[in-house]
C-alpha cells in the first residue's frame, strides 16, 4: 500500500470512528492539498489556502505572545468547529465538525490521526 492509500485509509477510519465529523484534509504548510475527505460543496484548494493562512497567523500569534510552539488552532462557528493541527513539520490536518461534536473526543481522535499521519509521512 502506498503513502496516499495509507493516508486515505487513516482519514476514512477517522470519519467512521469519530462522531460528527463533516470533513478532513491533510495539507502542506504552504496550502497544497495532500489528500482530503471534504464535503463536495467545498473547494479543496480554497480550504487548503485558508488552513495555511490560519496556521501562519496562529504561529505568529503564539510566538508574539510568548505562548510557545503552536499546537492547534480551532474556530467555533454557529454551525460547528474548524480544528487545525500540525501533523509533521511540513503538513497539517484540518478537521470540520458539527456544532454538537464532543470536542474532548474529537481532540483525542485527532491526536491519534496526527500520530498516524506522522508515521506515514
Amino acid at each position: 500500500m502506498d503513502r496516499m492509500e495509507r493516508l486515505n485509509q487513516l482519514l476514512s477510519t477517522f470519519h467512521t470512528s469519530t462522531p460528527d465529523i463533516e470533513g478532513s484534509a491533510v495539507i502542506t504548510n504552504d496550502g497544497l492539498i495532500i489528500t482530503s475527505h471534504l464535503p463536495a460543496s467545498m473547494e479543496e484548494e480554497r480550504v487548503a489556502a485558508m488552513a495555511a493562512a490560519m496556521l501562519s497567523l496562529g504561529d505568529r500569534t503564539a510566538g508574539e505572545l510568548q505562548r510557545g510552539e503552536l499546537e492547534q488552532v480551532y474556530v467555533q462557528g454557529g454551525e460547528g468547529y474548524v480544528l487545525l493541527r500540525r501533523a509533521t513539520s511540513e503538513a497539517l490536518v484540518l478537521v470540520l465538525t458539527t456544532k454538537k461534536a464532543k470536542l474532548g473526543l474529537v481532540f483525542l481522535d485527532v491526536g491519534r490521526l496526527v500520530s498516524g499521519i506522522g508515521e506515514v509521512l
